[in-house]
């Protein structure tokens, strides 16, 4: 399968080699090419730089925002939840077409440093899903793996043998088994399907405690777990 990916970043980087590594096809969408490539900084999490990290990853493509919603039958935003919005609009509304496209963007602010503040409210329409919904309502738009680390969400074994809990929300029932086949792909067993788009503003809402919960634990593995 085609799939493009919006963002250079961990997550961006870690789901595109993960599904490479099943044998889809991927390309990443950048709004830059030139420099995300010239881009080999290690970043703040010790992470290599987009540029020194696509050196060992030759066989995924890097292209425009446009390009890669071209390319992919199935998209996923992988951008920060900020710019979230004015990356798929230089895509552009025909390349995105009514294609599936999974949502994993937080809109938080790191003006004030560490731990950042999340932007999503209560109020209606205020998560990123239910923006981008909003703004291409011709997507199939389904928000999931947005409460965990970039490696967790591509290996779902590394937190309780992949019994920890991915949730999962959007419009369309049949965008939603879709990619439940591709959260499965990834080990996950406890998939939870919150309902329509709406349900973005409460997953998005996790990421405070997240974050705290990250500040006390450090970087080893952990997750959510819904205990029935």
């Amino acid at each position: 399968m085609n799939i493009g990916i919006f963002g250079t970043g961990m997550v961006g980087q870690q789901i595109a080699a993960a599904l490479t590594a099943q044998g889809h096809s991927v390309m990443i969408g950048t709004r830059d090419v030139s420099k995300s490539l010239a881009n080999t900084e290690t970043t703040a999490m010790g992470m290599p730089g987009f540029g020194a990290w696509h050196k060992d990853h030759q066989n995924i493509q890097i292209g425009t925002f446009a390009q890669a919603a071209t390319h992919g039958e199935i998209l996923v935003n992988a951008t920060s939840g900020a710019v979230s919005i004015e990356a798929l609009t230089s895509a552009g509304a025909n390349n995105l077409g009514s294609k599936i496209l999974i949502d994993i963007a937080n809109d938080l602010d790191f003006s004030k440093g560490m731990p950042p503040v999340t932007k999503t409210t209560d109020s209606t329409g205020s998560s990123v899903g239910e923006k981008i919904q909003a703004a291409f309502p011709n997507l199939k738009v389904v928000k999931t793996l947005n409460t965990m680390n970039a490696f967790i969400m591509v290996n779902a074994n590394l937190v309780e043998n992949g019994n920890s809990t991915v949730f999962i929300n959007g419009n369309d029932s049949e965008a939603k088994k879709t990619v439940t086949g591709i959260l499965e792909s990834f080990g996950w067993k406890d998939i939870m399907d919150l309902g329509d788009i709406t349900a973005s503003r409460s997953v998005e809402l996790l990421l405070p405690i997240w974050l705290r919960a990250w500040s006390v634990i450090g970087n080893t593995p952990f997750n959510f777990k819904i205990v029935r």
